[in-house]
């Protein structure tokens, strides 16, 4: 291993912010058990407000960012890997508090490290990421409460995002179908590439005026978005119907009330992919590998380099990228 190596930093000191791709040696890494040789690396809203002054997700500088990894162990303190292993490593404070994965070298606790599945490349598993795997949990959330394909369709919102798009391509390769909703009315045929059997606009989901209970419209929905969206999803799912909800770029305040718990029995899930316990987070990774794995992965995916991501981080933070972007890391 060579004694300093590529990786994007951001800076803040006084009034002047930067992020620029640096050069940094091993005693830069945070305290852990595994060094990792980072393969791919992907890009994720919470990256982009690590890449900005004021996006509240990075609280101490200098900082490397990037919440998802995936690569080759080159050390190990822990007796569960060994040199040469492929791992992944998503969520807990992995480029929240914890240097993250736009490195070359990363070093983490062994408890956040989940064997690389057979059957998914470095890359496919940096293709799905956090987006990919919250998707997964919603997936698996729906059918723990007993959604099957023949309860009728099922919405999701936010559609041409990471954790929409990766939510439309697993339903339907479960055979569900699926309508995607989208404000983006030129994504019709990428989302239809994807699975969608029907595209509709944010603002038919979500009224300007809510009511308690709407009409029974879907047997479930994968819900990135919450706020508003949220509220009016759920007086409109069927009767025992599920919704996961993951996300709250639509807002943290849910206007709904009780009517569609207690008169529909509606069930609201919850869905944590930060703190997900391990066994349930391999159990998951190890379906993203076989029966969740999309035939169409390509479609959702672009490449970018190290050198590249700056740029890439301040165009999704514009909303201009659709599906999901990696990020080579070994050349």
């Amino acid at each position: 291993m060579s004694e300093t190596f590529n990786a994007l930093v951001v800076n803040k000191e006084e009034q002047d912010f930067h992020v620029n791709i640096e050069k940094l040696s091993f005693d830069d890494l945070p305290e852990g058990d595994v060094t990792i040789r980072v393969h791919y690396s992907s890009v994720n809203y919470k990256d982009g407000l690590a890449s900005i002054p004021d996006g509240k997700i990075v609280q101490s500088y200098p900082f490397v960012p990037g919440i998802d990894l995936a690569g080759t162990i080159v050390t190990s303190n822990d007796s569960r890997y060994s040199e040469g292993d492929p791992v992944i490593v998503t969520s807990y404070e992995l480029g929240v508090s914890h240097y993250g994965g736009y490195s070359e070298y990363a070093r983490v606790p062994g408890d956040w490290v989940v064997p690389l599945p057979e059957g998914l490349s470095f890359k496919e598993a940096m293709v799905f990421g956090t987006a990919g795997f919250t998707a997964a949990l919603s997936v698996h959330q729906l059918e723990q409460n007993g959604t099957t394909p023949e309860d009728g369709d099922i919405l999701v919102t936010g559609a041409t995002g990471g954790v929409g798009s990766m939510a439309i391509a697993m339903l339907a390769k479960r055979n569900y179908r699926v309508v995607a909703s989208t404000g983006k009315a030129s994504e019709v045929d990428y989302l239809k590439k994807l699975g969608a059997a029907e595209v509709i606009s944010r603002e038919e989901v979500t009224p300007e005026k809510l009511r308690p209970l709407g009409k029974q419209r879907w047997a479930g929905a994968v819900d990135p978005v919450g706020g508003k969206t949220l509220a009016a999803i759920l007086s409109n799912i069927n009767y025992g119907g599920t919704v996961a909800v993951s996300g709250l770029t639509g807002g943290v305040e849910v206007p709904t009330t009780v009517f569609p718990f207690i008169l529909r029995n509606v069930h609201l899930a919850g869905v944590d992919s930060v703190y997900c316990p391990k066994e349930l987070r391999e159990q998951i990774w190890k379906r993203l590998a076989d029966g969740l794995k999309p035939d169409n992965l390509e479609e959702m995916e672009t490449e970018v380099t190290l050198q590249e991501l700056p740029e890439t981080l301040q165009e999704i933070l514009k909303g201009k990228i659709r599906g999901r972007t990696v990020v080579k890391i070994l050349d």
